[in-house]
C-alpha cells in the first residue's frame, strides 16, 4: 500500500515537472516579465552617451527612446536573446548626424553575446579600436559609410564567426592584416571606397565567400595567387585598383562565378583564359582600362553563359576572334579603345540576343563583305567611331529598327546620309562628325521623335537645315559645325524647349539673328556657337533677357558627374570644337556647368547688348571679329564666374568698366583693336594678361606692368598711353599685326581660350 502511494506520488511529480518544462519558455517569452539582463542594460545606456541624440524631432534619433522605464529588449534598433535576455543584434544604422567616435572602453564591447552589429552611416570618425575583436559571437558587422581612418587592427580576426563584413567607404588605409585569415566562414566581405594600399591579400582560406568586392581602393599586389578553392564564390569585383601582373585565369575554374570585375588596373601580358570550368556560369567580364596586349583569345567561346565582355581601353591587336559569334547569349560588347584591325565580322550583329557593340577607336578599315541583319536582330547600340573605315554611308545600318544610339563619327564615310534612318523611329543619337559626307541633311525628321543629339559636324554637307528638326522636342544638342550649310538664322529652333548646344560655327549661314516677329529667345541654351558665318545686324538691349538657363547654378543633387547634360541617360559623351591657344580642340563630356556663348567672326553691328549682364553663371564670351560700338556694357561686371572675355577686332570705344576688374576667375581677356581709352584696371586679371590683348587701343595707359618700352633713351612716364610700339617680347606686336593684315580680323579674332582651360579643362570636361 505504502509501495503503491509513494508511486502514485512520483508519477504526480513527473507529470507536473513535464508540465513545468513546456511553460517555461512561454514564461520567459511573456510581455510581462523583463528579459533584459541589467549588465546589458547598463552597456546600452553606456553607449547612449557615446551616440548622442539631439534631435528629438528626428525620426531616427534612436537613442532618445532609450530609458530604465523600457524593458531594454523592447529599445529601438535592439534585438535580445528570448530566452537569456542578452543583447544579440543592434542596428543603429543612419539615426544621427552627431559626429562621434568608438573608444576602446566603449559601452558596446561589453555587449559580448552580439551577433549582429550595424553602425553604417553613423558618422562614426576615428580608428576602429582593438576592443571590436572582443565581439567574438559576431556573424554580421556593417561599419559602412563612415570616416573611419588609419588600419583595420589584427584584433579583427577573432571575429572567426562572421558571415557578413561591410567597412564599404571610409578611410581606412595600409595594409589588409593577414589574421581576416581567420574568416573560414564568410560569405561576403566588402572594403569597397578606401584607401588601402597592399599587404598580404589572404583569399585562400576563404572558402565560404560568395562576394568579393575590393574596388576603389589602392591595393598595389599581384592576382596570381591560385584562388580556384574558392568554390563558393559568385562575384568578384577589384575594379579601380593597382593589381599588377597576368590575368588570375584561376578563377575561370569556379563553376560557381558568375562575374568578374577588374577593370581600371594594371595588368598586363596577353589574356591567358587557361583551364576554364565545363560548367561555368560567368555572366559577366569586364578587364577594361588595364594594359593587356596580343590577340583577344579564341577560348572565350568556352564562357558559354556570357551575356557582357568588355575588354576595352587595352593594347589588343588583330582581328576579332570569330569564336565570339558562338557566345549565343552576349547582349553587350565592348572592344573600343584597342588597336583592333582588318574587317568588322557581320557576325556580330547577326544575334537575335546582342543590343550593344562598341567598336570605336581602333584601326578596322572595313565591314565583312557578306555583312547583313538578320530579321529579329536587337541592336540598339552600335559605335563604330574614330576608325579607318572607308565606304559610302553603310545603307544595311537602316534595317537595324530598335537602334537608338549610332556613332560612326571620325571615319571616311562618303556619300550622303541615307533616307532610310526615318525608319530609326527610336534613334536617340546620331554622331557622323568628321567624315566626308556631302549632300542635303534629309528632311526626314518627323518620326524621330526621340532624338536627343545630332553631330554632323566637319563634312560636306550643304542646302538648309531640314525643317523637320522642330519634331524632335527632345532634342539637346544640334551640331552642324564646319559644314556648307546655307541658310538663314533658324529662330524656329526656339521652340525646342530643352535644347542646351546650339553649334552653327564655320557655316554660310547669312541674315539677321534678330526679328521681333518670330525670336522667342533660348530659355534652356547653355553653349552656343554661331562663329564664322555672315550673319548681320544689331541686338536689341534685351536680346539676351530670356536666356535663363545661363544665369541657373547647379547644385550639388545636380552634379556635373550624375546629371550630364540634365539627363543622366547619356552615356556617352558629346564634344564641341573650341579655338584654344590658336589651335582647334575638340572637348568632350560636355558638362552642365560650362556656359559659353561665341558669337565672332561675323559682321553684327551695333551696341553689345546690356542685357548680357544677366547671365551670371556665362563662362565663356566672345564677341570678337564683328563691328560693335560703343561702351563696353558696365553689366559685364555681374558675371561672376566669367572666366574668358574676348571683345577685340571691333569698333568699341570708351573706357574698361574698372568693376570688370573684380571678376576673380577673369583669367583669359582681349580687347585689341578696338577704340578704347583711358586707364586699365589694375587687378591682377588685367595686370596678367599678354601686351597683345591691348594692342590697337591708341589712348589706353597704365600698362607698364605689361607691356615693355622698346623706345630708346627716351624715358617712358607713368601715363605713358599704349602705342604700337609697345611689345611683348613673347609675341612680337609686328608680326601679329601683319599676320591680322595678310589674314583678316575673321581668322586671326577667333576665341584663344589660352591658359584658362590649362587649369580648368579638367574641371569642365572629362575624356573619356
Amino acid at each position: 500500500m505504502f509501495r503503491s502511494q509513494s508511486y502514485c506520488f512520483r508519477c504526480i511529480i513527473t507529470i507536473y515537472f513535464f508540465f513545468f518544462l513546456h511553460l517555461l519558455p512561454n514564461t520567459f517569452a511573456s510581455p510581462t516579465r523583463s528579459l533584459c539582463r541589467h549588465d546589458q542594460r547598463d552597456a546600452l545606456l553606456e553607449l547612449k552617451k557615446e551616440f548622442p541624440s539631439h534631435t528629438k524631432d528626428d525620426a531616427l534619433a534612436t537613442t532618445l527612446s532609450w530609458n530604465k522605464s523600457v524593458d531594454c529588449c523592447s529599445w529601438w534598433g535592439v534585438t535580445c536573446d528570448d530566452i537569456l535576455g542578452q543583447v544579440i543584434s543592434l542596428k543603429l544604422q543612419s539615426y544621427t548626424s552627431v559626429n562621434t567616435s568608438l573608444k576602446s572602453s566603449s559601452g558596446l564591447f561589453k555587449l559580448q553575446h552580439l551577433r549582429h552589429l550595424d553602425l553604417s552611416n553613423c558618422n562614426l570618425h576615428g580608428e576602429i579600436p582593438s576592443s571590436i575583436g572582443n565581439l567574438s559571437r559576431l556573424t554580421y558587422l556593417d561599419l559602412s559609410f563612415n570616416q573611419f581612418i588609419g588600419e583595420i587592427p589584427v584584433s579583427i580576426g577573432n571575429l572567426n564567426q562572421l558571415r557578413y563584413l561591410s567597412l564599404w567607404s571610409n578611410d581606412l588605409r595600409g595594409n589588409i592584416p593577414t589574421s581576416m585569415a581567420n574568416f573560414t566562414k564568410l560569405s561576403d566581405l566588402n572594403l569597397k571606397g578606401n584607401q588601402f594600399t597592399g599587404g598580404d591579400i589572404i583569399l585562400a582560406n576563404l572558402t565560404s565567400l560568395s562576394e568579393l568586392d575590393l574596388s576603389y581602393n589602392h591595393l598595389k599586389s599581384s592576382l596570381s595567387v591560385d584562388l580556384s578553392g574558392l568554390h563558393n564564390l559568385e562575384r568578384f569585383i577589384g575594379d579601380e585598383n593597382s593589381f599588377f601582373g597576368p590575368f588570375p585565369s584561376s578563377l575561370l575554374m569556379i563553376s560557381s562565378l558568375r562575374m568578374i570585375s577588374l577593370d581600371q588596373n594594371q595588368l598586363e601580358g596577353p589574356l591567358v583564359f587557361g583551364n576554364i570550368s565545363s560548367s561555368s556560369k560567368l555572366l559577366s567580364l569586364d578587364v577594361s582600362y588595364n594594359k593587356f596586349c596580343g590577340l583577344i583569345p579564341t577560348s572565350i567561346s568556352k564562357l558559354q553563359s556570357l551575356y557582357a565582355v568588355d575588354l576595352s581601353h587595352n593594347n589588343f591587336i588583330g582581328q576579332v576572334p570569330s569564336s565570339i559569334s558562338s557566345l549565343v547569349n552576349l547582349s553587350s560588347l565592348d572592344l573600343s579603345y584597342n588597336n583592333l584591325e582588318g574587317e568588322i565580322p557581320s557576325l556580330l550583329w547577326r544575334s537575335s540576343m546582342l543590343w550593344s557593340l562598341e567598336l570605336s577607336h581602333n584601326m578596322f578599315s572595313s565591314f565583312d563583305k557578306q555583312v547583313e541583319v538578320v530579321d529579329g536582330a536587337s541592336l540598339r547600340e552600335l559605335r563604330l567611331g574614330s576608325n579607318s573605315l572607308q565606304r559610302p554611308f553603310p545603307q544595311w545600318i537602316c534595317k537595324l529598327k530598335d537602334l537608338w544610339a549610332l556613332d560612326l563619327s571620325n571615319n571616311q564615310f562618303t556619300g550622303s546620309i541615307p533616307q532610310c534612318l526615318k525608319n530609326s523611329i527610336s534613334l536617340s543619337e546620331l554622331r557622323l562628325r568628321n567624315n566626308s559626307l556631302s549632300g542635303f541633311i534629309p528632311d526626314s525628321f518627323i518620326n524621330l521623335t526621340d532624338l536627343r543629339s545630332l553631330d554632323v559636324s566637319h563634312n560636306n554637307l550643304v542646302g538648309k537645315l531640314p525643317r523637320s528638326l522642330i519634331h524632335c522636342k527632345l532634342m539637346r544638342l544640334l551640331n552642324v559645325d564646319g559644314n556648307k550649310i546655307s541658310d538663314t538664322f533658324p529662330f524656329w529652333l526656339g521652340s525646342l524647349e530643352i535644347l542646351k548646344i546650339l553649334v552653327l560655327r564655320s557655316n554660310a549661314f547669312h541674315g539677321p539673328v534678330y526679328d521681333p516677329t518670330t525670336y522667342l529667345g533660348f530659355p534652356s541654351l547653355r553653349i552656343i556657337n554661331i562663329a564664322n558665318n555672315n550673319f548681320v545686324g544689331s541686338l536689341p538691349q534685351n536680346y539676351f533677357a530670356n536666356w535663363t538657363e545661363m544665369s541657373i547654378v547647379w547644385s550639388n543633387e545636380d552634379s556635373p558627374e550624375s546629371n550630364y547634360m540634365g539627363d543622366d541617360s547619356h552615356m556617352y559623351e558629346d564634344s564641341i570644337d573650341l579655338v584654344y591657344k590658336g589651335v582647334e580642340t575638340d572637348f568632350t563630356r560636355i558638362f552642365q556647368a560650362f556656359k559659353a556663348i561665341d558669337f565672332s567672326g561675323n559682321r553684327f553691328s551695333g551696341h553689345i547688348p546690356g542685357s548680357i549682364g544677366n547671365l551670371s553663371e556665362l563662362r565663356f564670351l566672345n564677341f570678337s571679329g564683328n563691328a560693335f560700338r560703343g561702351n563696353i556694357p558696365a553689366s559685364l561686371e555681374n558675371i561672376a564666374k566669367l572666366e574668358a572675355l574676348d571683345l577685340s577686332c571691333n569698333n568699341l570705344s570708351g573706357e574698361i568698366p574698372q568693376g570688370l576688374g573684380n571678376l576673380s576667375f577673369l583669367s583669359y581677356i582681349n580687347v585689341s583693336h578696338n577704340d578704347l581709352e583711358g586707364l586699365v584696371p589694375q587687378s591682377t586679371q588685367f595686370q596678367s594678361q599678354h601686351c597683345s590683348s591691348f594692342v590697337g587701343n591708341s589712348r589706353l595707359y597704365g600698362l607698364e606692368k605689361i607691356c615693355n618700352t622698346i623706345h630708346v633713351d627716351v624715358p617712358v612716364p607713368a601715363s605713358q598711353p599704349l602705342e604700337e610700339s609697345f611689345s611683348d617680347p613673347e609675341e612680337p606686336v609686328l608680326n601679329w599685326i601683319a599676320a591680322a593684315i595678310a589674314y583678316g580680323p575673321g581668322v586671326i579674332c577667333g576665341l584663344v581660350l589660352g591658359h584658362i582651360f590649362t587649369s580648368y579643362k579638367h574641371e569642365w570636361f572629362i575624356a573619356r
